[in-house]
């Protein structure tokens, strides 16, 4: 980490590891050359790579270090799943407080740490929704589309930071891991990967690998003997001064290097595996939720005590079952993914006789009007010798893809397999899920990828038209693919609903149209931003302002340019808000009836419920019907952030403002802190009403129509949920889609 003044940080307790592992960095470098990636075959002409070649240099991806790009050395696997070297690693750590930026406020002080990045962090992915620039509306489920750049905020503590003070980005994803005290070194050891590559190396190794002694400090010699018992390789000079053969150490056995490589070896497969917590116990199961194998111990009385512990063998067995139905599926889909690169180089090969019969139809036509068409006939000629070349490089183009795809994708498999051929469990376990996801993900996107069409027809999409006049002949020319005329927004089935627009529309007639680009306001007049790309001739837009005129447009395109833009549409959204209790963030415990409006517990304890709608900005009201009270209990009613506490009543903490209330008196709370009692209670039948003013930044509370104590709360600031905490003695139906009361109107007028 650089300084200001441009020198260089490092924090005290790791600068001997930066020290070491550097070191360790820089001898790998020398030991390991760089290689280069094998080009893609051409169409025609270039020679096609052997097919040892080719799948072997498609794995060689899978073990090299995407920083280095050498061999891995000691890999380290990620959260991320994905893999680094230990020396990349630990040169490539930073002080958390580095990662995590920090805004400056109005004053000029740093406030507390902000993410804003939050593809980073899928944990918060829900929160995601939250922008700067939003409309005011949050949804708890992720739209079809939305307006603004998503962002979190203020998720960090400074007391996480402090307890993880050096962090590492990945270098494939970019995805952030905090780490303790001792930084990378805490990251464990991708076994499978380690033994692969060194596997690998040896195979590719047509001369004997030289050993180099491990205790020359500057330009190590080459190891001759290894001692078996301390299991350090020495060169002449080291061995007769750190290993003289007397005293204890003439009992020890040296052995020849190369003999001694393989003991180190078969004592490393031979180990097994034990508990960091418990030394003397074997790690014979796996915590499903942790992923990570225990101890028997631990399973009973430590940490995972009350966690899905499966057996180690069992849990290795159906991730191994399930890894190979994955790469079976894969493997039909290369299988015609290689196929379909055949099919390609036939049709390339097609074009040349395609082409020729093109040209003997404009040399047909060309012959009734020799006299005149001579020089014409050459210009056309030249111009159809250009489309060819077109075709032709755009077919190449397309089969060098294919084959990039299909090299990774091959890769991936013999790599899996490899994987598949560990027989520990543990370090299997390792990177199986990693590999899973991989898997599937790759077959998830292997024809989107693959693509599995032409980019281009092998056949000449043109006309020669010789009906013209004589005079008209210098003017000749062929028919090409246009631009596509302008789309036009079919009005009667475009709609909006609550937040949400959808519009629709329709190409012009006869164009031809790769891809359409919706575009809309911001609801206020201002200017147009893109909020759908593709081929679909219909999008639904959520998450804009209440009560607001959106403009809508959209354009057409192909690889012959763009439409001119359709007709504006004007939607507007609705006036106020319509929603209920939402199933998916509401506490388990919560029991919904009437379309999720109303809600009761199965629990003595206060569990909460949130609105299926957040708020930022507007002013919104909405009612909490008592449907049934007993045992004066306190419901607790109002507002709340999207990860409250959802086990214990609303308001105990940071996270929520209420106000609980009982059949005699109520008070406001936040915090825990008890505000405001006022006198006036709840029966069966009762009606509490919230507004929420954000234009004005307060919350204020009704009871049956009637003000029910000052403003409660003042100062609101983000996104806030409806809540409600209840336990099993009450029954609430939710109201929505209200206007708000004539209290409200006031500060309605003073904003206008």
């Amino acid at each position: 980490m650089e300084s200001k003044d441009g020198a260089v940080e490092t924090h005290l307790p790791m600068k001997p590891l930066l020290s070491n592992f550097n070191t360790a960095r820089f001898s790998l470098s020398a030991r390991l050359p760089s290689r280069s990636l094998s080009e893609p075959a051409s169409l025609n002409g270039a020679k096609t790579p052997e097919k040892r070649n080719s799948s072997g240099s498609a794995m060689e991806e899978e073990l090299k270090c995407p920083v280095c790009r050498r061999w891995y050395c000691k890999p380290l696997l990620l959260p991320c799943t994905h893999s680094i070297c230990t020396a990349c690693a630990v040169a490539g750590q930073e002080p958390s407080q580095s990662l995590v930026p920090h805004p400056v406020s109005d004053e000029g002080q740093a406030n507390g740490p902000v993410i804003q990045d939050a593809d980073n962090y899928p944990e918060i992915d829900k929160l995601s929704m939250v922008s700067e620039a939003d409309s005011g509306v949050v949804c708890n489920s992720r739209p079809n589309s939305y307006l603004g750049t998503p962002s979190v905020s203020n998720i960090f503590t400074s007391s996480a930071l402090q307890s993880c003070p050096y962090g590492l980005r990945c270098p494939v994803c970019n995805k952030i891991v905090l780490l303790d005290d001792f930084g990378a070194l805490s990251l464990p050891t991708n076994k499978v990967l380690e033994a692969i590559v060194e596997k690998y190396t040896q195979n590719k190794q047509p001369k004997k690998l030289e050993i180099k002694c491990e205790l020359c400090v500057n330009g190590a010699d080459i190891a001759t003997a290894m001692c078996e018992q301390c299991e350090v390789f020495y060169c002449d000079t080291c061995r007769d001064n750190c290993h003289p053969s007397r005293g204890s150490l003439a009992k020890h056995n040296l052995v020849d290097p190369t003999q001694g490589k393989n003991i180190l070896q078969s004592k490393r497969k031979r180990k097994e595996a034990k508990c960091k917590e418990h030394s003397e116990e074997l790690l014979s199961m796996f915590c499903v939720g942790c992923k990570i194998p225990v101890c028997y111990v631990c399973s009973q009385d430590g940490r995972h005590i009350n966690h899905d512990v499966q057996s180690l063998s069992a849990m290795c067995k159906a991730q191994k079952n399930e890894l190979s139905q994955n790469l079976q599926t894969l493997s039909e889909k290369a299988k015609s993914g290689t196929e379909f690169i055949q099919r390609l180089k036939a049709m390339a090969e097609k074009i040349n006789g395609n082409c020729s019969e093109f040209e003997a139809t404009v040399i047909a036509q060309c012959d009734a009007l020799i006299e005149r068409i001579k020089l014409r006939k050459i210009e056309l000629l030249a111009s159809v010798k250009e489309e060819k070349d077109m075709k032709t490089m755009t077919m190449k183009e397309q089969v060098s893809d294919c084959t990039g795809l299909l090299q990774r994708t091959t890769g991936l498999l013999q790599f899996c397999i490899e994987v598949l051929k560990e027989s520990n469990p543990s370090s299997f376990l390792q990177i199986s899920t990693g590999l899973i996801a991989r898997v599937a993900q790759a077959d998830c996107n292997f024809n989107k990828e693959m693509e599995l069409a032409p980019r281009v027809s092998p056949e000449f999409e043109l006309t020669l038209d010789n009906t013209p006049s004589i005079r008209s002949i210098e003017n000749m020319n062929f028919f090409q693919m246009k631009a596509p005329g302008q789309p036009s927004i079919i009005p009667e089935e475009c709609s909006a609903e609550n937040n949400s627009v959808t519009i629709a529309w329709q190409p012009y007639s006869n164009s031809v149209v790769e891809a359409y680009t919706l575009e809309l306001d911001d609801g206020n007049g201002g200017d147009f931003r893109v909020v759908y790309v593709g081929r679909e001739t219909i999008c639904t837009v959520d998450g804009l302002h209440f009560n607001s005129i959106y403009n809508a447009r959209v354009k057409g395109h192909n690889h012959a340019g763009e439409s001119p833009y359709s007709e504006i549409v004007s939607l507007q959204t609705a006036e106020v808000a319509w929603f209920t209790f939402d199933p998916i963030t509401t506490h388990q415990d919560i029991i919904f009836a009437n379309n999720n409006q109303s809600i009761t517990c199965n629990s003595f304890d206060h569990r909460v419920a949130l609105g299926s709608v957040g708020f930022s900005k507007g002013i919104h009201y909405w009612e909490v019907h008592i449907d049934r009270y007993d045992s004066h209990t306190d419901p607790s009613i109002g507002i709340a952030r999207f990860d409250v506490d959802k086990n214990q009543m609303l308001g105990k903490d940071d996270k929520a403002w209420s106000m609980y209330i009982d059949n005699q008196r109520s008070w406001f709370i936040n915090r825990d802190e008890h505000t405001n009692r006022t006198n006036g209670g709840i029966n069966p039948g009762s009606v509490i009403g919230m507004l929420l003013d954000l234009n004005q930044h307060t919350l204020s509370y009704f009871i049956n129509d009637q003000p029910h104590g000052p403003i409660a709360f003042t100062d609101l600031h983000g996104v806030f949920f409806p809540a409600v905490s209840i336990n099993r003695n009450v029954q609430v139906t939710l109201r929505s889609g209200l206007e708000p009361p004539v209290e409200s109107e006031g500060s309605e007028s003073d904003e206008e």
